[in-house]
């Protein structure tokens, strides 16, 4: 969804997640730090990693919510916020994860061609391997830092999951 500072922020305030965290994962380099992921030699993207509780929000509302935040058409990019780390990718636990994921892209890539001519989503779906947490000035920067950067912006093409 782009850079993780605000991403952390948007699921943070949702009701029914306990706990947030920004990290690094889908690369390849063991252990990264900011400085090299931002050089997009890793393969890493930023992310936000997220517990929840089933029970208040579910998974698919989580996704709904990750569609409508983000522009997932840009491919490596969101907004001027340029480069591989700033990827739109949903990383999953399991297999079932996996198929849900899949199914709402399937189902949100209809929207958007509806409303944007078929304009393809860039959005990758994998199973998650390592997750390295980010730098700790890193963790809820914008609660640290309000006036802090953040690019999301979505397409404007509510998900109907």
């Amino acid at each position: 969804m782009g850079c993780f500072w605000g991403i952390e922020r948007f699921f943070w305030r949702l009701d029914g997640v306990i706990s947030t965290s920004v990290g690094y994962t889908g690369g390849n380099t063991p252990s990264p730090n900011y400085e090299e992921v931002c050089t997009g030699t890793t393969g890493h993207v930023e992310t936000v990693q997220i517990i929840f509780q089933p029970e208040v929000i579910t998974y698919e509302q989580l996704l709904k919510h990750f569609w409508e935040e983000h522009d997932p058409t840009q491919g490596m990019r969101q907004g001027n916020d340029i480069g591989s780390q700033y990827r739109s990718a949903i990383f999953c636990f399991d297999e079932k994860h996996s198929k849900i994921a899949t199914h709402s892209l399937l189902h949100y890539q209809k929207l958007v061609n509806e409303k944007f001519n078929n304009k393809p989503i860039t959005t990758t779906i994998e199973p998650l391997d390592k997750y390295y947490f980010a730098e700790e000035y890193h963790q809820q920067y914008l609660a640290k830092n309000p006036n802090g950067y953040c690019a999301m912006k979505g397409l404007g093409v509510a998900c109907k999951i």
